[in-house]
This record gives structure tokens, sequence and C-alpha cells, in this order.
């Protein structure tokens, strides 16, 4: 049983998957930001287009 124990504290297995969770976070929310504003600038060139369209 002790040496389990010994085994549980002195892994590392845990803490860099905690690690690897985080890193992929922060990746995932900097491509959402980027998504979004894309997504924005997106949808007002298309507004334009359309504004364009029918004013003609």
């Amino acid at each position: 049983m002790r040496s389990l124990i010994r085994r549980i504290l002195v892994s590392q297995d845990g803490a860099t998957a905690v690690e690897y969770g985080l890193i992929i976070s922060l990746i995932v929310l900097g491509m959402i930001g980027a998504l979004t504003s894309m997504a924005t600038k997106t949808n007002n060139v298309w507004s334009n287009v359309a504004n364009q369209v029918s004013n003609h």
C-alpha cells in the first residue's frame, strides 16, 4: 500500500495532463476570439455587398 501511495505522489502524469489541458484551453480561446473577429468582418462585407446590390 505504501508503494502505491509513493508512486502516486511521485508521478508527474497528472500534472502533465493538467498543463496540456491549460495549453489547449488557451489555444481554443485564442481561436474563438480570432474566429469571432473574422466573422464580424465577413458579415460586414456581405452586408455591404447586399446594400450595393439592392441600391442598383
